[in-house]
């Protein structure tokens, strides 16, 4: 690949399919063969059962993958070709998951799941072959000349970020809780004002560092609109997950007391830290980031978030809801140590 050109949407292709392949396979248990021919759901006749949501989020999950991969394939190939070999490739990745699913009794493999893939697949490579990621490149190259990979895997950080939104079940802006794979007891009794407090808490330490990672990586000039802008796209997806998993009603059950207390603080906090040096604003960042992370796995259940879960309709849910699950449950892990390593180059000459 050119030199003068960013591998940042090479990786948001390679991990996006990699979030889709586990997305289709949740919840990787339970292997066994159904004793028919793994390829007659590709000949079989419209399913008994099928809803519009299904179809549409079919169709959207794979919009942002042929849009990654076109744009990607750009400097190898012209942009008539991009488009579709960039379909062609979402279409075998949805035809060998949709195979796979034969064998596990908990998913159902879907000649219109896999229309509906290659369809998203289209709408999104037909854009994003005529899309000039010259502009992304020359950004690249005028902000962030010398530590232009560490910025490109921060920008993968806050679009994982942004997905753990997506998850209702977690606390505001808290992510890491790792009892649902690790044996690790609740040590901590539920009580009203005492789980306020812990998730006050939560709220304010992950929101400081979700938005000290957005300034240490946006241009200096930007540096709070850009955090600013992605936390309002934050609070829409967390809109959006209540909205879809429960009723419109409840779009905004994430704004508890605990919540919004924690998200003033942390708001506050990163426009003090703002005053730093970058080198302490990583090491604010990175305190932040652990207690939160420890926060999550010593708070109390909530039982109005397992309660909640009881009015899901899990069949409908379960590639949304395994794909942001496994997100939010690594997350914290995998950015903890990018602050370590992030080194900020400000260009004074800047407008």
């Amino acid at each position: 690949m050119n030199k003068n050109h960013t591998p940042l949407l090479l990786y948001f292709s390679l991990g996006y399919a990699v979030l889709i392949v586990y997305a289709s396979l949740y919840p990787l248990t339970g292997w066994k063969s159904n004793g028919v021919s793994p390829f007659d759901f590709f000949f079989a006749g419209w399913p008994r059962y099928t809803t519009l949501f299904d179809l549409l989020i079919n169709v959207a999950a794979y919009i942002p993958l042929g849009f990654f991969l076109a744009t990607a394939l750009r400097p190898r190939v012209a942009p008539k070709h991009a488009w579709w070999l960039a379909v062609l490739a979402a279409a075998v990745l949805s035809f060998a998951l949709e195979f796979t699913q034969n064998y596990l009794p908990s998913r159902v493999a879907s000649n219109l799941d896999l229309a509906g893939n290659a369809c998203g697949a289209l709408l999104g490579a037909l854009p994003g072959a005529l899309w000039r990621r010259q502009l992304l490149d020359n950004l690249r190259h005028t902000y962030w000349p010398d530590h232009g990979q560490s910025v490109e895997l921060g920008l993968i950080f806050l679009g994982l970020w942004l997905l753990t939104q997506l998850d209702p079940t977690t606390l505001l802006f808290g992510a890491g809780d790792l009892r649902s794979l690790l044996p690790l007891p609740n040590t901590q009794p539920f009580s009203a004002a005492g789980f306020v407090r812990i998730e006050s808490l939560i709220a304010a330490s992950g929101l400081l560092a979700a938005l000290l990672m957005a300034s240490l990586i946006a241009p200096h000039h930007q540096r709070r609109l850009f955090p600013l802008l992605l936390l309002a796209v934050g609070l829409a997806a967390k809109s959006l997950a209540f909205a879809l998993m429960t009723h419109p009603q409840t779009a905004l059950a994430w704004a508890t007391p605990g919540g919004l207390m924690g998200s003033l603080a942390g708001g506050l906090l990163w426009l003090a830290a703002l005053l730093l040096p970058p080198n302490w604003q990583r090491l604010l960042a990175t305190l932040a980031l652990l207690t939160a992370s420890v926060m999550v796995n010593l708070a109390p259940v909530n039982p109005y978030l397992e309660n909640l879960q009881n009015t899901w309709n899990p069949g409908q849910f379960l590639n949304f809801h395994g794909l942001t699950h496994f997100v939010t449950l690594l997350w914290p892990y995998l950015a903890l140590p990018w602050f370590a390593f992030h080194r900020t180059h400000i260009r004074n000459d800047l407008p």
